[in-house]
């Protein structure tokens, strides 16, 4: 039998042997059957059979039968590792099987949750977003009432504004006209009195509080503390303000103790030297330069100040001088301020360069400034609308003035003039210190220093800011805008003699 195929042999004999021998015989030959049969069903085609008719060995039958069993036991021996395999493969499956489910379950609860995630955040942002429109709508809402509110205080204020001006160029044109008529019948009688006289006459208030108030003070008097304090008292009075009077009365104090005075009256004679040095510092006359043709003059200040009259009065000065004078109507929001112009214009053959009622001021002005440069016009005089010095955007309007005529001119105004009523006390302070932020002052005209009795304002104004203070006004005739003396101004208001003529010191 080859190395690959199995012998299965069956024996055949004749036996004469016993019966013993017969039935071990019958009991192989069924053994030999049963392996017949086995190999019948052995589908191996490598194993051929044998079929002896001789007798069965017993060694070849146990040999196969050893052989048989050992194939069956291979055979369950491989049917078991086959099984093995098969459940170690099926296990292995329901492992992998169960780790893709668990692995889906996981990926599915991981997407669930993101889901879940990203809709609690977009939830979110939809809320904040809404709170966000909803803060952003009541902040608009609220922003358009305050406007709205702002709109109409302004319009409210803007009414009320016009009609006092108004009413304040009526009064005053008022005044104006009678002041003129006045001033036209009593002109002889006034030529009489002499300038001094009149000068001295128109501060008669002043100095009664200042100057024969003061004298009162120190006459008879011993040099001691209650006399310091009264003199604080009566120059507080005056409007002098407090900063410039405790200025006044330290140095008084100073120049007692050093020269050792005892004598009031000469501590009176050093008071009026202390008062006509603070003065002497802002004694600068307007002097016009013919070089910077025309030689602009802005003309700012607030409401009833006589800002306009004292236009007219400037354009009669300069034309008197021999300059060749334009007004220009820069108060755009009143036309009784443009006509009041057009009059003083009419009156002295001075041209006047205006717009309609609301009109843009800077664009007036800037028309103005290239007719008097193609007139060859000396003195441009540019009138603005009154402004209220707390009205942030008023003072910017006047800010939007100056920078539109230096685009004409860098150098213009050459010349930009605030008027203050003397009346109006230690709010000049105020006035002065805005509009210089404002557009930078260059000079002040102090209006009105014979209907107060608290001209002492020119003092505190002089010590504080040290502007040029080129014009007083001591009456409403044309000649009593003056141009401002310092030492005129405080013989005029110190003087003694009230009614009489012969001190006048121009004769």
């Amino acid at each position: 039998m080859s190395k690959n195929k199995g012998l299965f042999s069956w024996f055949g004999k004749k036996s004469k042997q016993t019966s013993t021998q017969t039935t071990a015989l019958d009991e192989k030959a069924k053994l030999l059957e049963a392996l017949k049969e086995e190999a019948l069903q052995n589908t191996d085609e490598n194993v051929e059979i044998i079929l002896f008719d001789d007798p069965i060995d017993d060694a070849r039958i146990e040999a196969a039968r050893v052989e048989a069993a050992r194939v069956e036991a291979a055979r369950i021996e491989a049917a078991r590792i086959e099984a093995a395999r098969i459940e170690a493969a099926r296990i292995e499956a329901a492992r992998i099987e169960a780790a893709r489910i668990e692995a889906a379950r996981i990926e599915a609860a991981r997407i669930e949750a993101a889901r879940i995630e990203a809709a609690r955040i977009e939830a979110e942002r939809i809320e904040a977003e809404r709170i966000e429109a909803e803060r952003i709508e009541a902040e608009r809402i609220e922003a358009e009432r305050i406007e709205a509110e702002r709109i109409e205080a302004e319009r409210i204020e803007a009414s009320l504004l016009e009609a006092e001006r108004i009413e304040a160029e009526r009064i005053e044109a008022s005044l104006l006209e009678a002041a003129r008529l006045k001033a036209e019948k009593s002109e002889d009688k006034d030529d009489k009195l002499g300038f001094f006289a009149r000068f001295r006459q128109s501060l008669t208030k002043s100095r009664l509080t200042i100057g024969s108030g003061l004298f009162s003070i120190f006459k008879g008097k011993q040099i001691d503390e209650d006399l310091f304090e009264e003199l604080e008292e009566q120059l507080i009075i005056a409007d002098m303000g407090v900063e410039t009077t405790l200025k006044i009365i330290e140095n008084l104090t100073q120049h007692a103790n050093r020269k050792q005075l005892k004598d009031a009256e000469a501590l009176y004679s050093l008071l009026k030297e202390d008062l006509s040095e603070i003065l002497a510092t802002v004694e600068k006359p307007l002097v016009i330069d013919k070089s910077k043709s025309p030689y602009v003059i802005l003309m700012v200040g607030v409401n009833g100040v006589g800002k306009t009259t004292t236009i007219g009065k400037l354009a009669k000065k300069y034309q008197q001088q021999g300059l060749s004078v334009m007004l220009a109507a820069g108060d755009t929001f009143r036309a009784a301020a443009v006509e009041q112009l057009q009059v003083w214009g009419d009156r002295n053959n001075i041209p006047v360069i205006a717009q309609q009622t609301g009109a843009d001021s800077a664009s007036v002005l800037f028309d103005a400034m290239d007719a008097a440069r193609a007139r060859g016009v000396d003195v441009l005089i540019a009138d603005t609308a009154g402004r209220l010095q707390n009205k942030d955007h008023l003072m910017d309007e006047l800010s939007k003035v100056v920078r539109i005529m230096r685009k004409k001119d860098a150098s213009a105004p050459h010349e930009i003039m605030l008027t203050i009523d003397a009346g109006t006390g230690q709010n000049a302070i105020s006035q002065v210190n805005l509009f210089n932020k404002a557009v930078g002052l260059t000079g002040i005209t102090l209006t009105k220093l014979d209907g107060t009795a608290k001209g002492g304002i020119i003092f505190s104004l002089a010590d504080k800011f040290k502007l040029p203070i080129r014009y007083i006004g001591t009456g409403e005739g044309i000649d009593d805008l003056r141009e401002f003396n310092a030492q005129e101004f405080i013989d005029a208001l110190f003087s003694k003699e009230e009614n009489s003529a012969k001190d006048d010191p121009l004769k």
